[in-house]
């Protein structure tokens, strides 16, 4: 980075700060929509016809467990390859 006075080629930890937090946000409702369609899939295999205005059967399960991997996972990964790049 320019603004690093050592000369080193590392990201900030403002920088990697920013970018898990910004990609934390994308996890959060990425994993939520692809669970609830993993959901929506699950349902129609089981047969499960939804409540009105629903979009599947026990949708709400689904939607936790993937926004909370999706909110760890994201992140995780977006900073593991940010900072192999510059090692």
């Amino acid at each position: 980075m320019s603004g690093d006075p050592s000369g080193s080629d590392r990201l900030s930890v403002g920088a990697l700060v920013g970018a898990g937090c910004f990609s934390a946000v994308a996890g959060f409702f990425g994993g939520g929509m692809i669970a609830v369609l993993v959901a929506k899939f699950v349902g129609s295999y089981q047969g499960c016809k939804p409540p009105e205005g629903l979009p599947a059967c026990n949708w709400g399960s689904y939607a936790l467990v993937g926004m909370i991997a999706g909110v760890v996972l994201l992140p995780l990964v977006s900073i593991i390859r940010l900072t192999s790049r510059r090692s």
